[in-house]
């Protein structure tokens, strides 16, 4: 039994309207009124060739019946739409592409080419697929490659035991999410899913948040379809793997939970009961002066009772040192807010703690650290 990827229809960034029954439908009902399978309906939803709405009070997502006269009314409907999702596997590729099936894994592997969608066959196999049109475009940008003898920079990056079909995969996912949205809260829960739960506990350390977070994330239009099995395996090819990776997500999401946090505090139950603005909303609630004057008082009391040298306190990155480049599988999105002053970011992605493990061993002997053990 074939398993197919529906969760690429998510909702993050759809409209949110308050829908009349008589100018929405469901997803499945529009999908057979524009003459598109449901895999081929979920591509279209990615690639923002179809707009969802979402109602107020919750829900399934819709589409509007102007959307479905929208489509309607495009030159060559619908053969022109299903053209633009259409997807090919790997041995249908090969021959758009006029070479082996074997090189073209190759290509896909060294990350040449970008898989849009996949499938789990009957082993429970990934089976990655690719849009037509981007591989008809690739065929005439790089004609050099599919000739002669591989150039050295591929052979080198196979030979190092490269894959990139996944990471490219869940980098344009990422990319489309964030690009469907303006609510930092639903930005920070988009890149939350690349994290396994213990990386995203160490960024994300409020539990209230972390709720929170998990909340909004993204949903799939046709609900939570299939076995178990392959929601799990979904949920683990979202999650980044290499390390370089890991760090540049990490550091995305921390930018974007800055700016989170700014904008407007996560909602919490019981004893905080600050006005929570709407999240279309960019205006943060009021400080809360007691609540001030309480932190005051708490850190000058901890002021006065701590004791020690002075070098018992870890030691931090100067903030006159610019963050080094980091390359990894897509830009830093830097949030409209203030950014994380350098040590603070660095300590929360974990350099400044190996760092400081280092320096103390040096300057002093072995003590208990205050900080960052």
């Amino acid at each position: 039994m074939a398993v197919a990827e529906d969760v690429c229809t998510e909702t993050t960034g759809a409209t949110a309207l308050g829908v009349p029954a008589a100018s929405a439908m469901a997803v499945s009902t529009a999908a057979q009124e524009v003459g598109l399978k449901r895999g081929e309906f979920a591509i279209a939803v990615h690639l923002g060739l179809i707009r969802l709405m979402v109602p107020r009070d919750g829900g399934r997502p819709m589409v509007g019946r102007d959307e479905i006269e929208r489509l309607r009314s495009q030159d060559g409907f619908p053969e022109a739409l299903r053209e633009r999702v259409r997807t090919v596997g790997t041995a249908e590729g090969a021959r758009r592409l006029g070479i082996s099936p074997d090189r073209f894994t190759r290509f896909a592997r060294a990350g040449c080419l970008t898989p849009i969608t996949f499938y789990l066959n009957r082993y429970r196999a990934i089976v990655w697929l690719y849009l037509a049109d981007e591989l008809t475009g690739f065929a005439a940008r790089e004609p050099q490659l599919l000739t002669g003898r591989s150039p050295g920079w591929l052979r080198d990056r196979l030979e190092g035991g490269a894959d990139c079909r996944a990471g490219n995969w869940r980098s344009r996912r990422v990319e489309r999410l964030l690009s469907l949205t303006e609510d930092p809260w639903a930005r920070v829960a988009v890149l939350a899913d690349t994290l396994d739960p213990v990386q995203l506990a160490e960024v994300v350390d409020d539990p209230y948040e972390r709720a929170y977070v998990a909340r909004l994330r993204p949903e799939p239009a046709f609900g939570p379809t299939g076995p178990v099995w392959a929601r799990e395996t979904m949920a683990h090819l979202m999650r980044a793997d290499e390390p370089d990776e890991l760090l540049w997500r990490r550091v995305n999401l921390i930018m974007e939970l800055d700016n989170a946090r700014e904008v407007r505090p996560a909602p919490r139950p019981g004893g905080d009961r600050r006005a929570i603005p709407s999240p279309g909303s960019e205006r943060a609630p009021a400080p809360d002066p007691r609540a001030d004057a309480d932190a005051d008082a708490d850190a000058r009391s901890r002021s006065r009772s701590r004791s020690g040298p002075e070098s018992d306190l870890v030691p931090g990155v100067p903030s006159s040192v610019p963050p080094s480049p980091c390359p990894g599988p897509g830009p830093v999105h830097a949030p409209t807010g203030a950014a994380e002053p350098v040590v603070g970011l660095l300590a929360r992605i974990g350099l400044r703690r190996r760092t400081s493990r280092e320096t103390n061993r040096r300057q002093s002997p072995p003590r208990r650290a205050t900080f960052g053990e």
